[in-house]
């Protein structure tokens, strides 16, 4: 008889139901609903356990989290997207439907997929530090405190943030050459990828490998959010051409932020400056359809 596929759903996603559902009803997996906090335990008995395919169900962090166990072992990983953008999943042309991205996991073939490192943590999208990280720490802060919406709180953090942004150091070197910047903002993404609506932070289909650094290069808040609005309305490269900001693609990086708090994956996290990144070429294998 053939072995169950461990199935890991994240109890937090917002249809965890679904996902569970749609797995039952494919048949051939073991199904777990987990806490998030306790993904990448979970993830790693099933691999001592000897699993040689493990299905995910939740959004672009849960999924890297479980690929910081994965990557480097061979084992497979199978995403069912249940987040909010399910970059990883989009770019890969695993199906929306939860049924049919179950049946992928189960009869599909795996290919072998760039990450990167921020210190010792994997990630498989983007990353950012400085001004979003910012904003949403500052959004969700007012929300609680002032009791009110999304859309209200929004416009306060962004006040804030044309007030006072911070600026820090982003250090790397382009074709030999060290650069450094002192800026408010950095986006940082796996492989080539796309700022421009509604592609936002998608990989750039056939694009070039690397880490896809974007720093900008004025330091003042505004400047820095029309920035954002910008690349959200023109694409990254039509902003790249102006002097307001650089866009590498590179192997390595360095960043010091005066805050322990960046985005990765999608995800506000913890991490220790300075922050090391690093690209890792096909360090993982990921299930995508059969041509």
């Amino acid at each position: 008889m053939t072995p169950l596929v461990p199935a890991f759903v994240n109890l937090r996603a917002g249809n965890a139901h679904a996902a569970t559902a749609a797995l039952r009803t494919v048949g051939g997996f073991d199904v777990r609903a987990v806490q998030p906090a306790a993904l990448s335990e979970q993830v790693r008995a099933v691999v001592r356990n000897g699993a040689s395919r493990v299905l995910v169900a939740g959004g672009d962090g849960s999924i890297g989290s479980a690929a910081g166990v994965l990557a480097g072992t061979g084992v497979e990983l199978a995403v069912l997207p249940c987040g909010t953008l399910n970059h990883l999943a989009r770019d890969l042309a695993v199906p929306m439907d939860l049924a049919d991205a179950a049946r992928v996991a189960l009869t599909g073939r795996a290919v072998a997929v760039d990450a990167a490192v921020m210190n010792d943590r994997i990630f498989l999208n983007t990353s950012s530090v400085g001004a979003y990280v910012a904003f949403v720490r500052a959004r969700d802060r007012l929300e609680r405190r002032l009791h009110a919406g999304y859309h209200v709180a929004s416009f306060l953090a962004a006040f804030r943030l044309l007030v006072r942004m911070p600026v820090f150091r982003v250090s790397l070197h382009v074709e030999g050459i060290a650069r450094s910047y002192l800026t408010p903002l950095v986006f940082i993404g796996v492989g080539e990828r796309e700022l421009k609506l509604p592609q936002l932070g998608a990989r750039v289909a056939g694009g070039r490998t690397g880490l896809h650094v974007m720093v900008v290069r004025r330091r003042s808040a505004a400047r820095a959010i029309a920035l954002g609005l910008a690349a959200a309305a023109r694409g990254v490269h039509a902003v790249a051409r102006t002097p307001a900001l650089d866009a590498f693609l590179v192997e390595d990086c360095r960043v010091e932020p005066r805050t322990r708090r960046i985005a990765l994956d999608g995800e506000i996290v913890t991490a220790m400056p300075p922050l090391r990144y690093r690209h890792i070429p096909g360090h993982l294998r990921v299930v995508v359809p059969n041509e």
